[in-house]
């Protein structure tokens, strides 16, 4: 009976560390993003340094077609007085995921007209999450993030071609004398 009750009592503290675990995680995670949206909210170049890794480059589509890079020291000095919030803006958390050291968000930047949809890739160095890129678009406000997020079923593409059966396996079998090997 004391056994049973000991393995209860180490199985529910396991569960607990890693409940734990996954929620500190998570919370680092979304503690990067929110830097980051509250940096370009109030235009809080410290909060957008804490967001950002020193290197993160901000890229995005010219009007003539082209990649535009834009670093990310450039963004920050750049960033109004007050933030978007002094020109009408918002921001919105889409969606994030992550996995192992690496981590997706989707995030809006809304103003009157129009809105930027940034899609950011993060990186985990030690226990500190920070965006590396982001990936911009300038899109209108009903304008919505299409996909599959965070889908679990693998993707299919359509009009690609079917699969074939998969081929029964010759491990086994004795080779023939003339089978070219």
């Amino acid at each position: 009976m004391k056994i049973s009750k000991i393995i209860l009592f180490l199985f529910f503290i396991s569960t607990s560390i890693i409940s734990v675990k996954a929620q500190s995680e998570d919370e680092a995670v979304k503690l990067c993003v929110n830097n980051y949206l509250n940096g370009v909210l109030k235009g809080d170049a410290a909060l957008l340094n804490q967001a950002f890794h020193p290197t993160a480059m901000l890229r995005t589509v010219s009007a003539a077609g082209a990649i535009q890079d834009i670093p990310v020291a450039k963004f920050v000095g750049s960033m109004p007085a007050g933030g978007i919030q002094t020109k009408g803006g918002s921001t919105k958390l889409v969606s994030y995921s992550y996995v192992g050291v690496s981590g997706l968000a989707t995030v809006e930047l809304q103003f009157g007209d129009f809105k930027y949809i940034d899609l950011l890739s993060m990186l985990k160095f030690g226990n500190e999450w920070k965006i590396v890129s982001r990936v911009f678009s300038r899109a209108d406000l009903d304008a919505q993030v299409k996909g599959m997020g965070g889908a679990t079923a693998p993707a299919t593409v359509a009009n690609a071609p079917a699969k074939a059966a998969p081929k029964k396996s010759t491990a086994n079998v004795k080779p023939k004398a003339d089978d070219g090997w």
